[in-house]
């Protein structure tokens, strides 16, 4: 077990412990462990790429502590009313259309790896600024109406975009898959003539 898979392992067990402090009102205390995990979620990058510990366990397993983190973070915000709900559906959504997307593609018999996009990168990041700017309102008890709704529209226009792109890029993979399939197929020249 490399150094930064223990320290992304340790970032999926602060997820229970954010889930906890929100549901009892602890925002400070859920605030603080939100941006540790956004530190730890650096180190651990930085730490592969200098130890030259970079790993496939890892690379899979740093989207899903992401992924875990932001999903329940996201979804108690809107359960609690502090986001509209309907960012918080639309935000699980997303992720549910793109997993289900790599699963069909895998059972269909033909795995594929897709670099993120960078409107996929840019969604990420208003999400995490978003989560960040309301717990720490919430645990400061501030507000900052104007900025709170340009990030919740900004996640919100992101999200779509981004859920397109693989959507369509999927179809791509799925449509030269199919093109090849077919050209294997064909007959070559000499084939040809040896069935005349």
């Amino acid at each position: 077990m490399t150094i930064p898979n223990i320290i992304t392992i340790a970032r999926i067990m602060l997820v229970p412990a954010i889930v906890w402090a929100m549901l009892h009102d602890r925002m400070a205390l859920a605030f603080a462990l939100f941006v540790i995990a956004g530190i730890s979620d650096a180190v651990d990058g930085a730490l592969a790429r200098w130890l030259k510990q970079q790993s496939e366990f890892g690379t899979m397993l740093d989207p899903i502590a992401d992924k875990a983190m932001l999903v329940a973070v996201f979804v108690l915000l809107g359960f609690m009313g502090h986001i509209p709900s309907w960012l918080a559906i639309l935000v699980v959504s997303r992720d549910i259309i793109i997993v289900a997307g790599v699963l069909v593609v895998f059972v269909a018999g033909r795995p594929f790896e897709i670099a993120p996009f960078w409107v996929s990168k840019a969604n990420t990041v208003a999400q995490i600024l978003l989560a960040a700017l309301v717990l720490g309102l919430l645990a400061f008890e501030l507000e900052a109406e104007g900025l709170t709704m340009l990030l919740i529209y900004a996640t919100a226009i992101l999200g779509v975009v981004s859920a397109l792109a693989y959507i369509v890029e999927g179809f791509a993979v799925m449509e030269r898959d199919v093109k090849t399939a077919e050209n294997e197929k064909l007959p070559t020249p000499i084939e040809r003539e040896a069935a005349e």
